[in-house]
């Protein structure tokens, strides 16, 4: 072989290996119990879930509804490990287009619920385990599909065969769709729960959120702003969040002593911050359980206070007298 045949074969070569048909396809979202994604986006670029909003304008009334809330209260990590013996946080369960469907009875919420049949696996796991006595939620993703689905206060029926709910949404991921006017879904805010969970394989093992986050609140104002679709109490106090609230945590909060997962989490709150998606306790913020997190290197989050996070400028408020 001569020196220039030598030269072209390699010149094809490289070019060949650079082809799309060549080049690895990113790895499919695995199967089973919080499962890695590797990596691959849940809804579009541009779905609020995925907006960078660190240098969005702060509301005119962030102080005082920061204060509402609580300037001195903790942020907690409602997820980790164990906790009173289920696993902590809200688990969810990806499953391929094989997995059969099932119906779902509606026991409270069917005229604002998508109808199934829904892909449930008989056995998939419920937030708080199978004794709970919460809000019992089961999210389950067709990864083939890339279809979300979400079941609120959800229980067995026929040992799986079926299964009842208060209410159920389900979420084609590769869209920006929202819910309708007025309706809720497997959540308070009308809000898909899996995009503002807070996930192990994109913290310890991608090493970055991309997304904001899902937090609740104990008192809520009886109003939504977009994304959300829906309200959940009864106070018309101007000063309470409304569903749907965006807020940040300050660029200048300094996270240089806390470990490199907390980081990661830290980042994603000045990048992305949390959206106000129910009521709860306040200032508790989503994710996934595993048996892999640290509950002491989460527990540090602790650190940060209410008073470290400003409110994103809202725009619109749906109410009762604005109409929804």
């Amino acid at each position: 072989m001569t020196p220039i045949t030598r030269l072209t074969t390699v010149t094809l070569l490289i070019l060949f290996m650079a082809t799309p048909a060549f080049c690895a396809e990113p790895m499919p979202p695995d199967l089973g119990l919080n499962a890695d994604l590797h990596g691959k986006r849940v809804f579009p670029a541009d779905n609020p879930w995925n907006l960078d909003i660190s240098r969005a304008a702060v509301d005119p009334k962030s102080a005082q509804i920061v204060a509402r809330i609580g300037a001195e209260r903790s942020l907690h990590p409602d997820f980790g490990t164990v906790w009173q013996g289920a696993p902590s946080g809200i688990p969810y369960y990806v499953v391929s287009d094989k997995q059969a469907k099932v119906e779902i009875k509606f026991a409270a919420y069917a005229n604002e619920s998508d109808p199934g049949p829904y892909p449930v696996p008989g056995d998939a796991n419920i937030e708080g385990g199978p004794k709970s006595d919460g809000d019992r939620h089961v999210l389950v993703i067709d990864r083939d599909n890339w279809i979300l689905y979400e079941l609120y206060r959800a229980f067995p029926v026929d040992g799986g065969l079926a299964w009842k709910a208060d209410s159920a949404a389900i979420w084609d991921l590769k869209k920006n769709t929202t819910r309708t006017a007025g309706w809720t879904s497997a959540d308070a805010a009308g809000l898909p729960i899996f995009p503002g969970l807070v996930r192990y394989d994109e913290v310890a093992l991608r090493k970055e959120i991309t997304h904001a986050i899902r937090f609740t609140v104990q008192k809520s104002r009886r109003g939504y702003v977009a994304p959300a679709t829906h309200w959940a109490a009864r106070s018309d106090d101007e000063l309470l969040p409304p569903m749907g609230m965006r807020v940040r945590l300050r660029e200048n909060y300094d996270i240089s002593g806390y470990s490199a997962n907390a980081r990661v989490i830290l980042t994603a709150l000045k990048k992305y911050g949390m959206i106000l998606a129910d009521n709860g306790s306040d200032w508790f913020i989503s994710g996934a359980p595993d048996p892999r997190w640290n509950d002491d290197e989460l527990n540090t989050l602790k650190k940060v206070k209410g008073k470290d996070f400003e409110v994103v400028k809202m725009e619109r408020v749906v109410t009762p007298k604005s109409g929804r």
